[in-house]
């Protein structure tokens, strides 16, 4: 008898764990279906357009005797009001939120006085600039807070849309989503001959997508749960204005788009699939203009578009969800989002504009290097936990190239989502993806590249100096969060014959 009530016992319990363990996974399995199938974000067909778009102000300069253009920028904390009567703190540049527009024409030596009037240390990269390592503003050139940094260098590259951010070793990404960044727009005589829209703030517009969500006043620093590119917000917002629409009163606008986000990548057009015009990418214009409707931006990158409006008519810039990525990252780290991002509003009566010239850079081979101009390949594999295996160490070189030289890196994506990859100084050609020529977006002067997962590119650069054994620049992914975990290396420019030196104590100017 106690054997058998033993065994109905026993068979209880068996039978209660059952149910539980049930229960526990249809509870589990609900929630992973619930998240899998609400993960997705859109804002297509809610933004109402009600602001008119804030316009970055040109930066004064001054001009020194000896002919240097001289720019002031201060860092600085603030308060913004993106939503009306709520305030919420933010850092800018000269301001409370973003920074002014730099603008410079090649063959200008130009200084920067940068102030942190911050409570911590922060850095000023020149994003897409080719300058001396020790100008460069990446995690060796601190600037302290109470402290000031003036770099000074000479403009000697094409005209561009380039910009400027923060760069500190380990919070690159909460310095940038808090405001710090801005636009530095390079000039020269090709680009000032052609018939290209070009009156800064009427028809040249600068757009700087970020993406955000707010927690009561402030912005939410935290991220999106399963994602593992960083933080994902839940709308975006345009030079710093959320419902931002654009009045424009010419026939053809040109958009300077700007992906200054730090984890999200996008993918504009227009929501009537209306085509528009790319003619410059990165580092300056394309040979010729490339007519398209979708054009991908990850981190970092910039588009330069031409679009044609019709008098009276009202079209929306939108960010589409991505043509690459796995299930997960199209779920959980944005694949699959779409965003309405900015309002063009035509006038009734438009000035009319030129036709989009057929050349527009003077050198079709865009004073990029080939495959066969390489002395040396080197290959880089990108995973989270660091670059090759290795996570950045600030005291170690990683890679020492020869001024002058060209080389052939190849970047492989051996990880499990997207990343990208930016090299400061150098321009490069994107020569293949997976073994096949580069899509139109990717055949001009580029400083980022995305990499899809499972992906290989390409890419030839020449390293034109200035050399110093002893101050690097980084290469790195520009996700910004994966940055500051240690997705970065070092390389210095050398003179033939010299070996790299040692990195030097920065302890911030």
């Amino acid at each position: 008898m106690e054997k058998r009530g033993g065994r109905r016992r026993l068979r209880r319990v068996l039978i209660t764990l059952a149910v539980v363990v049930g229960v526990f996974g249809a509870a589990v399995g609900g929630s992973l279906a619930w998240w899998w199938t609400s993960a997705d974000i859109s804002t297509v067909g809610k933004v109402r357009f009600a602001d008119e778009l804030a316009v970055p102000p040109l930066a004064r300069s001054t001009v020194d005797r000896d002919g240097t253009r001289v720019f002031d920028l201060r860092m600085r904390a603030g308060t913004t009001e993106f939503r009306k009567g709520v305030a919420t703190p933010t850092w800018g540049f000269d301001g409370s939120h973003l920074g002014p527009t730099l603008r410079a024409k090649r063959g200008e030596r130009v200084a920067v006085r940068v102030r942190n009037a911050l409570d911590e240390a922060s850095s000023v990269h020149w994003h897409g600039m080719h300058l001396p390592a020790a100008m460069d503003g990446g995690p060796h050139q601190t600037v302290a807070a109470g402290s000031a940094w003036t770099p000074r260098w000479t403009v000697d590259q094409p005209a561009a849309t380039l910009w400027y951010h923060p760069h500190p070793h380990g919070a690159t990404e909460r310095h940038v989503r808090r405001g710090l960044a801005g636009m530095f727009l390079l000039d020269d005589e090709d680009s000032e001959r052609l018939k290209l829209p070009k009156t800064y703030g009427v028809d040249d517009l600068p757009v700087m997508v970020q993406d955000v969500t707010f927690d009561g006043a402030e912005f939410d620093h935290g991220h999106r749960f399963l994602a593992n590119s960083g933080f994902l917000g839940e709308r975006t917002m345009v030079n710093g204005t959320l419902d931002p629409y654009a009045e424009v009163r010419d026939e053809r606008v040109r958009l300077r788009l700007l992906n200054a986000s730090t984890a999200r990548i996008y993918t504009f057009g227009f929501a009537d699939d209306r085509p528009f015009a790319l003619v410059g990418t990165d580092g300056g214009l394309l040979p010729e203009p490339a007519s398209m409707d979708r054009v991908q931006l990850s981190l970092g990158e910039r588009a330069e578009i031409v679009v044609t409006v019709r008098p009276g008519e009202r079209t929306v810039l939108r960010s589409y969800p991505w043509r690459q990525g796995n299930g997960w990252e199209r779920r959980f780290d944005g694949g699959d989002d779409s965003f309405d991002v900015l309002q063009l509003r035509a006038a009734e009566r438009l000035r009319p504009s030129p036709a989009v010239p057929a050349r527009l850079a003077a050198d079709p081979g865009l004073g990029l290097p080939e495959a066969g101009d390489a002395v040396r390949a080197r290959h880089f594999e990108l995973r989270r936990s660091g670059i090759n295996g290795r996570p950045m160490a600030m005291d170690r070189i990683d890679r020492t190239v020869t001024r002058g030289t060209t080389e052939v890196w190849t970047l492989r994506n051996a990880g499990d989502m997207t990343h990208n990859f930016h090299v400061h100084d150098a321009e490069f050609r994107v020569l293949d993806v997976d073994g096949k020529r580069p899509e139109r977006a990717l055949r001009g002067r580029k400083d980022t590249v995305a990499v899809p997962t499972g992906s290989t590119v390409r890419i030839a650069l020449r390293f034109d100096g200035p050399p110093d054994p002893d101050i690097p620049y980084m290469y790195h992914c520009h996700l910004l969060s994966h940055e500051d975990l240690g997705m970065m290396g070092q390389f210095v420019v050398v003179e033939k014959g010299r070996r790299a030196g040692a990195v030097p104590d920065h302890a911030g100017h």
